[in-house]
């Protein structure tokens, strides 16, 4: 008997319990919408930016050929020095033309018995003993003579290679008594007194880099800081990358600096010494543009801005900003345009 009476007692309670807690839910979720939102804020004001960006690069030599025959043939002679600079000019290497020269001989003879021809059938041609169109043939013979003999001429100078500039040679992988052809690399030159650097940047800083343009750079292994002048830049964005490739002439003359070396370029991309400031987290990027939350006598407000150039803490703002606006920097996911905003710190 006591265990039942004791039973619609607790069952009251629980179901008084449960209520209660149904009652709180909706009191709960209000003082949880109604809880002011904690944020840190910045003040606008005007100060000095620069934007800058590092990108990797590499030097070059600014000029480089391979040394290829204009003709095939057996190889004669080497006549430079691995690793050797030599002058523009300069016999590198020789193909044997011996053939050659001795059609030219012939080819000379030829030329001096028609050359007499000629002068015969112009006497001939004085007393009426010939006709003028024997002299013509004789003449074009002469001259078909000479065309053949500048002819043989050019095919001897193309067994000469020489050098197509002032330069250092590398290694060569062809010897002597080899036969080569036009496919075949004797060896490489390259114009070492002079380097270029090459690097790529960003599409939307390609506008940026017009011939003249000043660029600092470093290497590996050197404390010291190098400088080269744009030259020129491609004429298109590579589809793949959206960056674009500018070259630059090396204005410092430095042992250290050697082709192929990687180089660390820094590009000074904009400066304003009196910008409109905020820090780049305060900035949300939209699908169509960028906003910023001011702070106003508690409530948050959403304005559209149009920014520059930025540094690695702050950004420029050049437009739906002015010097003394409160913008939030934190907390900003959480911010309706309702929200009650209490702020923690102000920079």
């Amino acid at each position: 008997m006591r265990k039942s009476s004791i039973t619609p007692v607790l069952v009251a309670v629980l179901l008084g319990c449960t209520a209660k807690k149904e009652e709180d839910k909706p009191a709960l979720a209000s003082n949880i919408r109604n809880r002011p939102v904690t944020a840190d804020a910045f003040v606008v004001k005007n100060h000095a930016v620069s934007e800058s960006l590092e990108v990797p690069g590499s030097l070059m030599p600014a000029e480089g050929t391979e040394i290829r025959p204009e003709i095939s043939g057996r190889l004669i002679s080497i006549n430079f020095t691995e690793g050797s600079t030599v002058k523009k000019g300069a016999l590198l290497a020789k193909l044997f033309d011996e053939d050659l020269k001795a059609q030219l001989r012939k080819l000379e003879v030829q030329l001096e018995i028609n050359e007499k021809t000629v002068e015969r059938y112009k006497e001939l041609l004085k007393i009426q003993g010939i006709s003028q169109q024997d002299v013509d043939l004789s003449e074009l013979q002469v001259n078909n003579n000479k065309a053949d003999i500048e002819l043989i001429k050019v095919s001897i100078t193309k067994t000469e290679i020489r050098a197509p500039y002032d330069g250092r040679i590398g290694l060569r992988n062809i010897s002597p008594g080899a036969y080569v052809s036009p496919a075949d690399i004797i060896a490489t030159i390259r114009q070492v007194d002079q380097l270029k650097l090459e690097f790529t940047v960003p599409e939307k800083y390609s506008t940026q880099f017009r011939p003249g343009k000043i660029i600092n750079f470093s290497i590996d292994g050197s404390t010291d800081k190098f400088s080269a002048t744009v030259l020129a830049s491609e004429y298109f964005i590579d589809a793949n990358t959206r960056s674009l490739t500018v070259k630059g002439i090396v204005k410092n003359n430095n042992p250290a600096l050697v082709p192929g070396a990687f180089a660390k370029v820094n590009l000074n991309l904009g400066q304003d010494s009196d910008a409109l400031i905020l820090p780049t987290q305060a900035v949300i990027p939209l699908s169509r543009g960028k906003q910023v939350i001011l702070y106003r006598d508690g409530k948050p407000e959403f304005q559209e801005v149009t920014t520059g150039i930025r540094d690695s803490s702050y950004i420029q703002v050049l437009s739906g900003l002015k010097a003394g606006d409160t913008v939030l920097i934190s907390g900003l996911m959480a911010v309706k345009p309702n929200s009650q905003i209490q702020l923690t710190k102000i920079q």
